[in-house]
Parts: C-alpha cells; sequence; structure tokens
C-alpha cells in the first residue's frame, strides 16, 4: 500500500508504525501483558491533563507549540538530529513535537524529555525507510 501513498500525504499522517506478524507460539504462549483497562486509564489521565491545558496536543497552536512543548539541551539536539537525518518538513517538525508531548503526558512528565522525543522520532520512520 504504500506504493500508492505520496510522500505529502503521508508528511500528514502522525504516527507511522510497522506491525509485524505475531508469532504462532506467542499467540498460544500465556504470557501476562497489560490489560487493554489499564491503557484505557493511562490514557484518559493524558486527555484529561490536555483537557485542562485548554485543548487537545493535536489541537496546540503554533504560539503555544514551544512553550508547551519546550525540550531541555538533549530534547534539542535529538530533534535536530531527526530533522536533518529525516529531512522533515515544517509540519512533520510540529507534528513530532506534539507526539512527544502526548508521549511525555502518557509518561505523567510535565515536560517532553529527549526520550520522550525520541519515542516521537520513532513513530515517524515507516515514511523515511520506504521513501528516502
Amino acid at each position: 500500500y504504500l506504493s500508492k501513498v505520496g510522500g505529502p500525504l503521508l508528511d500528514r499522517i502522525d504516527l507511522h508504525i510497522e506491525v509485524p506478524a505475531v508469532a504462532y507460539k506467542e499467540l498460544r504462549g500465556k504470557t501476562e501483558g497489560v490489560s487493554s483497562a489499564h491503557i484505557r486509564q493511562r490514557v484518559e489521565q493524558a486527555r484529561e491533563l490536555q483537557r485542562q491545558r485548554g485543548f487537545y496536543n493535536s489541537q496546540i497552536p503554533p504560539s503555544q507549540l514551544r512553550i508547551l512543548c519546550a525540550l531541555d539541551e538533549n530534547g534539542e539536539r535529538t530533534l535536530e538530529m531527526a530533522v536533518r537525518r529525516m529531512n522533515l518538513s515544517a509540519r512533520a517538525h510540529d507534528r513530532m513535537l506534539r507526539v512527544a508531548r502526548t508521549v511525555a503526558d502518557l509518561d505523567h512528565a510535565p515536560n517532553v524529555a529527549a526520550k520522550h522525543l525520541a519515542e516521537a522520532v520513532q513513530f515517524r520512520n515507516l515514511d523515511r525507510n520506504y521513501w528516502n
């Protein structure tokens, strides 16, 4: 399907992930993971934080983006490296900051850290793997 999707359209999609097939033994195994109820609770808490800020992260106005997604020195280096290596557009840069803010919210972190930004960068890898 990727051959049918152009780069400019893919640039407007926030999360790009490849989900590999699950091995049969894993499907049949009795491994314990995080429950859907627990994940739902984390998402609801993150959405409540966003609501208290006055808007959800996907709707952060450009004037507030640098404030709500302020980065420390490590975060700035991570973002600069991602923008340069992945040849990101201004739109993708801003979307990545919004995703990093969401990752920080899910982590109950008041500030966006380099680790949150690194996770957001990973969510943008699919288009770069196939388009560059």
